[in-house]
């Protein structure tokens, strides 16, 4: 079993799917959680709960990922109120189906801002908090669109490849801090932002069947990974982009 009592978590997203699985298994790990919201205050008050449930200790810090002083917000209240941040995940995104010749700008700033200059600021903030204590990890969340590309997603696989560039170029620049920097690259997974198109049958069993496990995946097991490289199981990986898809995509 994973171990992290005394440590604090960061998350991003964390009301719901991917987010809300990561700071209930960061609680059950022993870990107290920072969880970062934009607006379902009815979502993030259950999270809230079910961490209390499992023993811990949640704040919830309600924000615009796009907006520096959220995470402003985020960092002073969880070292207020938790001493420190040991933890970082950067989790909030947005899938929006828009094909290219139609694509606003306002589209494309929308999905680049949210999903990758949101990630820019989590780990610029976390960076200036682990730096001084020459500790910490940040964990990433991309998407095999960020390898593969998707059509009619362009924007959401462009933001996502930007995820996996910046754990790269972070994880040498950070290292000699003793930071560690990851990157889960998730494929289907079962959450409301996914839901939408996986409510039709005929379109899921074309998925499934595209899966080598032949199965979507459920945040919780996203969520494993994520805590996997959160603790010193991996006080060896750096720069890593872990791929949980079922066998989707096939790259190392």
């Amino acid at each position: 079993m994973i171990e992290l009592t005394g440590k604090t978590a960061l998350v991003t997203g964390a009301s719901r799917g991917i987010g809300r699985a990561a700071a209930l298994s960061f609680a059950r790990a022993g870990c107290n959680v920072v969880l970062g919201y934009r607006r379902d205050e009815t979502a993030v008050r259950n999270v809230v709960e079910d961490i209390r449930v499992a023993g811990r200790h949640a704040i919830a810090v309600a924000g615009d990922v796009r907006e520096r002083n959220t995470f402003e917000r985020l960092f002073s209240e969880g070292k207020e109120v938790f001493g420190k941040i040991d933890i970082v995940v950067g989790n909030a995104g947005i899938w929006k189906k828009t094909p290219v010749d139609e694509m606003s700008d306002a589209d494309w700033q929308e999905t680049i801002d949210v999903n990758l200059t949101s990630i820019f600021l989590t780990c610029q903030f976390a960076a200036r908090e682990m730096k001084p204590r020459r500790s910490g990890k940040i964990v990433l969340i991309s998407s095999t669109a960020g390898q593969r590309g998707e059509a009619l997603y362009s924007a959401y696989a462009a933001s996502k490849g930007g995820i996996q560039a910046l754990t790269k170029s972070l994880a040498v620049e950070l290292g000699p801090w003793n930071i560690q920097v990851n990157c889960v690259a998730a494929g289907w997974v079962d959450t409301d932002m996914s839901r939408s198109v996986l409510t039709d049958p005929i379109f899921q069993q074309r998925v499934e069947e595209e899966i080598p496990l032949k199965r979507i995946a459920t945040p919780e097991q996203i969520a494993g990974a994520i805590l996997f490289l959160a603790s010193d199981l991996a006080s060896h990986v750096q720069g890593e982009i872990l791929n949980v898809n079922g066998g989707s995509v096939l790259c190392g």
